[in-house]
């Protein structure tokens, strides 16, 4: 490791510690620290790695800043990345659930709770209204985002995402592309490497299996159980971080009641309010999971680096293995096109997530106001989402 790979590691420490705002705001960081700053890539190299991890499922931030360490030092320098990147905002959402349920602080976050529920639902009706006033363009891409609200607060099922996300991209793929392009497709996959395409699929097979196979009584089935719903939903997320927040609460919450509504949504308040990846939110999920696994605080530990790891290790992995052939990949316009499909779909699973967390909340005039006063404030004011957070916060203790 020669002095040019510890300048770049220490700049992705301060980068960690201040990446507020979400990955449109993390790419322009980026930008600002390792291009014009440091020259460690191209803006060219950036934007390009940046239009790759919009075609791909996961973080987009964690797979381009992982792709930028990849670039700088390889390999060895790319995961080393993605260790300073997830681990103090992971750390951070451990901790806060260690203490909501071993350490007699639940009745502190309940006080606080009844303002960051409706900022927290605030957040992703905005989030909803801008992802949608981007991608919804077309009348197909609407009538994709509002059947995928319908069919999922109807079915309220996690396995109709991926059922959704897939036509939605047939869909607006068969529309949007030329028959052509055939040969090109037959030249780019015949470089891929059948070995490497079967590990990355192998994983999920095999602690699927693993969870199926192993008695549910047996200490060791959650935990695996657990690996195998956090790798599969990190197959399917596209669209960001905010995503997260359907995928999440149908399949924790509404299924499989791992947590209550309450707990869900403390928990999504709370990493808006902390630099560092959205996806740092399952740091949160697994640790609360597990709280009644009989392991006590390394129980939970254990739970937040299983989902950790489930929900980036799809993403790191297809960044690592794309980038070598990705002149080829953006070449195909039916890949791309795909993806306008898939955000629109993306955008109705936003919408639904808004629905699904009014209803814990309770709809009264206070609630209803301080959602309102959230989705403007972002709207038409600079003020962040942190802030917004804060606020909530000192609401909660004075009153």
């Amino acid at each position: 490791m020669n002095k040019r790979h510890l300048l770049f590691l220490k700049d992705v420490i301060w980068f960690t510690c201040t990446a507020f705002g979400g990955a449109q705001a993390h790419i322009g960081m980026m930008l600002s620290s390792f291009v014009q700053k440091r020259h460690y890539i191209s803006k060219e190299e950036l934007l390009e790695l940046n239009a790759l991890t919009q075609i791909l499922p996961g973080p987009s931030s964690t797979q381009t800043l992982v792709g930028v360490g990849y670039k700088v030092g390889g390999l060895p320098i790319a995961l080393i990345t993605f260790l300073i990147w997830i681990f103090p905002s992971a750390a951070i959402m451990c901790f806060a659930a260690i203490s909501y349920t071993m350490l007699g602080q639940k009745d502190k976050f309940d006080s606080v709770l009844k303002f960051i529920q409706p900022v927290a639902v605030g957040i992703v009706a905005y989030a909803a209204f801008s992802l949608g006033k981007t991608v919804l363009n077309s009348k197909i891409k609407i009538w994709l985002a509002v059947a995928s609200v319908i069919a999922t607060l109807i079915l309220s099922n996690a396995y109709i995402f991926p059922i959704l996300i897939l036509l939605g991209g047939i869909i607006s793929s068969s529309i949007d592309t030329p028959l052509e392009e055939s040969e090109l497709r037959f030249k780019l996959f015949s470089k891929i490497n059948p070995q490497k395409i079967s590990y990355f699929i192998g994983i999920l097979l095999l602690f699927a299996a693993l969870g199926a196979l192993i008695n549910r009584t047996s200490p060791f089935s959650l935990p695996i159980r657990l690996f195998e719903n956090f790798y599969r939903n990190g197959i399917m997320i596209f669209g960001g971080g905010q995503v997260l927040v359907p995928f999440m609460f149908t399949e924790f919450v509404e299924m499989k009641q791992y947590i209550t509504s309450k707990e869900f949504i403390a928990g999504f308040a709370l990493q808006q309010a902390i630099p560092g990846p959205t996806f740092s939110f399952t740091s949160y999920i697994g640790t609360m999971t597990m709280k009644n696994s009989g392991y006590g605080s390394l129980g939970q530990i254990l739970g937040s680096i299983v989902a950790v790891l489930g929900i980036n290790l799809p993403g790191i992995i297809l960044v690592l293995f794309i980038v070598p052939f990705w002149n080829d990949l953006k070449k195909i316009t039916r890949i791309k096109n795909s993806l306008s499909g898939i955000n629109a779909v993306s955008v109705g699973f936003m919408v639904a997530a808004f629905v699904l967390l009014l209803q814990p909340m309770g709809i009264n005039f206070l609630s209803i106001s301080i959602v309102a006063a959230t989705f403007f404030l972002l709207l038409y004011t600079k003020i962040k989402t942190p802030a917004l957070i804060f606020a909530g916060v000192l609401l909660g203790i004075l009153f």
